[in-house]
């Protein structure tokens, strides 16, 4: 399985590029060489601040717009603005997107999430996400809103593999896109693990790859993030394998139950305050 289909009959790639911390220059290369080796789905978010390059990039490729899944998200400072969707995407250099995404459940998320329908609406975004909503907003937002979420985008990987959230997203068929599905940048501690490392070498595989195609096969879109051609390679090469039953299981066996990212009142205060400068990409 490379696809996923949304609860709105919108076909997604299962695996795409992420491009968080990436600066301008490097969003760009990487999203070009990304979309001319295997690549079709792209992510990045207003807060990345490297829109624009993401559009360049996916312009200096050889895939055609209607080749290519694109998805962005909307921080909470721009909720309010009735011109949003617009400005993201003149950004992004782009006549509609194909998913955009509340990114934190911070500043004003009904009307934030009402301009995602209107825009949806008009044809300008071809499904709705939200990231890092916990159940019990999630829930809230489903008993408020006309058009119900495609795609929740959390933290998620073998030491917090969502299993709560996961059954309330099965009942209203809601897709699962994995940030930190290694468990975050400069954190090996899940890649060291024995087991892993036992799968890797038995299936001829790195960590990582053994660690994707867990996710793979657990149904869920993976958005890992690199600037380096050969990792960016690596992140796709992942269907050539099969994990089974049993390893399946001895990786589920690695939760520990608690996120690496810790939401704290201070956290939610600045998501919910901080106005990225968009307008200093260039």
């Amino acid at each position: 399985m490379t696809h996923i289909t949304l609860n709105n009959g919108i076909e997604m790639p299962l695996v795409g590029l992420g491009t968080y911390q990436l600066s301008s220059e490097d969003a760009q290369a990487s999203t070009t060489y990304a979309l001319d080796n295997g690549y079709e789905l792209i992510d990045t978010a207003n807060v990345y601040v490297n829109e624009r390059a993401v559009g360049r990039g996916m312009r200096a490729s050889s895939k055609a717009r209607e080749e290519i899944f694109l998805e962005t998200k909307l921080w909470p400072s721009f909720f309010e603005r009735a011109t949003a969707v617009d400005e993201t995407l003149e950004r992004l250099g782009t006549d509609y997107i194909d998913l955009m995404i509340l990114h934190q459940p911070a500043g004003d998320i009904r009307t934030g999430y009402r301009h995602l329908e209107e825009a949806y609406k008009a044809g300008k975004v071809r499904a709705i996400g939200i990231s890092n909503f916990p159940i019990e907003e999630l829930r809230r937002l489903l008993g408020e809103s006309e058009i119900k979420p495609s795609l929740i985008q959390v933290e998620c990987h073998p030491y917090f593999p969502q299993t709560e959230l996961k059954a309330l997203l099965k009942e209203h068929n809601i897709a699962l896109q994995a940030w930190y599905p290694l468990g975050g940048r400069g954190n090996a501690s899940i890649m060291s693990e024995p087991v892993i490392a036992e799968i890797a070498k038995t299936h001829g595989k790195s960590p990582a790859q053994v660690i994707l195609r867990w996710h793979v096969q657990l149904g869920h879109s993976i958005v890992p993030g690199s600037k380096t051609p050969s990792h960016i390679a690596e992140n796709l090469d992942l269907f050539d394998f099969e994990l089974t039953n049993e390893e399946m299981a001895q990786i589920n066996g690695l939760d520990k139950g608690e996120p690496i990212f810790q939401r704290t009142p201070e956290v939610e205060h600045f998501f919910a305050t901080f106005a990225p400068d968009v307008d200093s990409e260039k």
